[in-house]
């Protein structure tokens, strides 16, 4: 199934100020950054503003330090600071399970609504069981600190977080449940549910805690750590509306040669010395026959750079100074991919828009018909001065979309200050209320996912500029946490990687996902079509994106267009699946060999 991109921009119409749940994220630019602080993404809140039922907030309090003989935690510390949950017990019966949702690297508060009306609620009432919100060590309010320096973020690790979760599920009382014996594999099966980072999360709960968890459900689960990340646009590439992918494709790669050439004149190291350089600057074939993976080389230095500086101009973006920070403005057109759903009150429908700006065949922005020239004339400077008449009008409506999109009060900043990536005041903010530095970190020091053009192979258009590489998507981490080198993501793959399979644990990807690359389901690896059963259940959903089981309608929202058949299939598949697993549970006598005692 392909993505209609009329579709999802009617669909986005219907979107609410603040979506149920915030998504996993590779790198974000400054920007986005502060515009998340500003807008309150981090920042608690308001069930008013979601019109879900308002659940009671508890806390529980857990160690700071879960691991002392391990010297990546030194200094250690006994201290402890309050984790955060919330609950409902409406639909428990004796011998119903425990439905952990682990919130994973976002505010709890944005999970709420599913113990309402998404999966957490439906398998709750289900199996009669209690449906819980965990939220993560770091987020929300559940911060062992009152900063986030690099010093404290020590213990900012998902091996510390997972730690926090078992001994939650050991530990806990539910508040008028006291007389209820819900511990674990003991009294009450736990299952746990996560989607995206907390799909991970979730999948390696099952693994490392058996003990204490006794089923699992990865929805659309990262179990891949990946330090360069480009195969985030391949879901895009694949599923995405055509004609938008093949121009985003051809836009930015007229984009990338003339910024590419311009660096080679520049002596920005795209030439080992001077000497290659130099030779580059004489050649005559200044282009290839396959642009694919071609940077034209120009003879004439001050042109190139001339070239860089209109093309620049004409976005009217000219005063930013770097060339990697004017390519990560034009590259942010497909970020909203991720965040499409099936449920209209929870489509962001910016990729939508974007596709209906540079595939539309009439001008969008008139305003911009004295840039007519000026684009005609850098498409000419590039492989495609044969296509200037077809890409005239999609250039410009793309030109229109940044200026739309990409606003600066340049009466109050400059250009740099508004776009670029290299703000060392911004990086060295570390009080309590700089949320961003949570997933920053996690992804600095453990998973990755920077989300490269650069790493695109060279036989295939990128749908991001090539100069957005691990150089330049890493100086947040070298910048804010001091930190030189890549990721450990080995101290994630360790866990299962591609491979990962356990009894009762579920494995639930989108197709169309942008990280199914990162999932067991990614195209091409071994095993992305293993059989599923009861007992180890591994599906792949038509058509879906991110973690898209995870929502649900009330029964008043419920329509026969919605959920889509795809979505009901799925949550109908893991109702049964948890029933049959809560079924196995309550027929095993004591002493079995998952560990019950």
């Amino acid at each position: 199934m392909r993505f209609s991109s009329s579709a999802a921009a009617a669909a986005g119409l219907l979107l609410t100020a603040l979506p149920t749940a915030s998504s996993l994220r590779t790198w974000q630019p400054i920007r986005e950054l502060q515009k998340q602080i500003q807008d309150g993404i981090y920042h608690e809140s308001t069930l008013s503003t979601r019109d879900t039922p308002a659940y009671p907030v508890y806390n529980l309090s857990v160690p700071v330090d879960h691991f002392h003989n391990d010297s990546r935690y030194a200094p250690h510390v006994n201290d402890t600071f309050p984790l955060r949950y919330w609950f409902d017990a409406s639909a428990y019966q004796p011998g119903g399970p425990v439905i952990l949702l682990a919130a994973g690297e976002t505010n709890g508060t944005n999970r709420l609504p599913f113990l309402e009306k998404g999966i957490a609620a439906r398998l709750a009432r289900a199996t009669n069981g209690i449906a819980v919100i965990l939220e993560h060590r770091y987020y929300g309010e559940s911060f062992p600190y009152n900063n986030l320096t690099t010093e404290t973020l020590r213990f900012l690790h998902t091996d510390q977080a997972m730690a926090d979760t078992a001994y939650f599920a050991t530990h806990v009382v539910f508040p008028g449940l006291e007389g209820v014996d819900l511990t674990p594999n003991a009294g009450a099966p736990w299952i746990v549910y996560g989607g995206s980072y907390a799909g991970a999360f979730a999948a390696f709960l099952r693994v490392l805690y058996p003990n204490v968890f006794w089923g699992a459900i990865s929805s659309s689960g990262v179990t891949v750590a990946i330090y360069d990340y480009w195969q985030y646009n391949e879901a895009q590439r694949l599923f995405g509306p055509q004609e938008c992918v093949k121009t985003t494709q051809t836009l930015l790669h007229a984009a990338d040669q003339i910024l590419l050439a311009g660096r080679q004149t520049g002596d920005e190291d795209v030439y080992g010395d001077d000497d290659d350089a130099a030779a580059a600057a004489d050649d005559d074939d200044i282009y290839e026959e396959n642009p694919v993976d071609q940077i034209p080389l120009v003879g004439d230095r001050s042109a190139a750079t001339d070239r860089v500086a209109q093309l620049k101009t004409v976005f009217g973006l000219g005063n930013i100074t770097h060339d990697d920070d004017f390519a990560s403005v034009l590259s942010d057109a497909l970020g909203g991919w991720q965040e499409t759903n099936w449920d209209p009150a929870e489509n962001n429908p910016d990729f939508g828009y974007y596709c209906a700006n540079v595939t539309a065949k009439t001008s969008l922005y008139p305003y911009l018909k004295d840039r007519r020239h000026t684009v005609r004339s850098l498409l000419k400077a590039t492989s495609y001065r044969e296509d200037v008449d077809a890409l005239e009008q999609p250039f410009l409506n793309f030109i229109g979309w940044v200026q739309a999109t990409h606003t600066c009060n340049t009466t109050e900043k400059t250009q740099d200050q508004c776009f670029t990536n290299r703000n060392a005041t911004f990086f060295e903010q570390d009080d309590i209320t700089q949320h961003w530095r949570a997933w920053s970190y996690q992804y600095c020091t453990q998973w990755g996912y920077l989300a490269t053009g650069s790493g695109v192979p060279q036989d295939q258009l990128p749908l991001v500029s090539r100069l957005l590489d691990l150089d330049y998507l890493s100086i947040i981490c070298r910048n804010a946490f001091g930190i030189t080198t890549p990721p450990d993501v080995e101290s994630v793959n360790k866990l299962g990687g591609f491979d990962i399979s356990y009894p009762r644990l579920a494995i639930i990807d989108g197709e169309a996902d942008p990280w199914r690359a990162a999932t067991p389901h990614a195209l091409g690896v071994p095993g992305a079509d293993r059989p599923s059963t009861v007992d180890e259940p591994f599906l792949l959903i038509p058509g879906a994106v991110h973690h898209w089981d995870e929502y649900g309608l009330l029964e008043n929202e419920t329509t026969a267009e919605l959920p889509p058949q795809t979505i009901r299939d799925a949550q109908a598949n893991e109702v049964d699946f948890v029933t049959q697993w809560v079924a196995d549970w309550n027929g095993q006598n004591l002493g079995d060999d998952d560990g019950r005692v």
